[in-house]
């Protein structure tokens, strides 16, 4: 009976990433634009009693970059905790590290790769052609599906402290939080997440 109780009176925790407000293909289900996005999220976590909302400091800057701070809603802070993980008590895996590793140096190498045939298609392509493909090819190579920033570390170290859902667009994110079993939802459904915890 205690278990039963336990379970059903315990908060559930929920990390959050910029991309729920800021993304513009991920936040139409909220807003068309971060700030209405913002309210639209508030309107529905006023009435959520067992969940807690959870951002780290890192994150919630790289919020600041795309919403003027003034504009984001006082109750924001009420409901939304920013908070760090604590990076001198965490723990993780040395199996993270050494695939982490090894998925860096792929990506290295396949970018060399990339270069090598800018390099030699530069002829055929012209300069700026070949530079802008280059990025293009590059920037998927070494970026796409991959941890790439202490946001994103601090997003996974908050989540597996916390014992929280991860909400984020980002596959790389997504990617390596199911490599450490931390639960994640993607943003698309997120609202209807919110709206069934009602």
């Amino acid at each position: 009976m205690k278990f039963l109780i336990d379970f059903f009176c315990k908060k559930r925790k929920v990390v959050i990433d910029t991309s729920v407000f800021i993304n513009p293909d991920i936040r139409k289900e909220f807003g068309e634009d971060p700030v209405k996005a913002i309210e639209e999220f508030l309107k529905i976590v006023k009435n959520i009693k067992n969940t807690e909302f959870y951002m780290p400091s890192t994150v919630f800057k790289e919020l600041l970059y795309f919403v003027d701070e003034k504009m984001i809603p006082e109750e924001f802070y009420f409901f939304v905790r920013i908070k760090s993980p604590d990076r001198y008590k965490a723990f993780c895996p040395a199996i993270f590290f050494c695939e982490l590793v090894e998925d860096i140096r792929g990506r290295v190498n396949k970018g060399l790769r990339i270069a090598e045939n800018a390099v030699r298609n530069v002829a055929q392509k012209g300069i700026d052609e070949t530079i802008k493909d280059l990025r293009k090819k590059y920037r998927e190579a070494l970026r796409e599906g991959i941890i790439d920033s202490k946001e994103d570390v601090d997003l996974i170290f908050l989540s597996l402290q916390l014992n929280a859902t991860l909400i984020t667009g980002d596959h790389g994110l997504i990617k390596w939080a199911d490599k450490l079993g931390i639960e994640w939802i993607v943003p698309e459904k997120f609202k209807e997440f919110l709206l069934s915890a009602k």
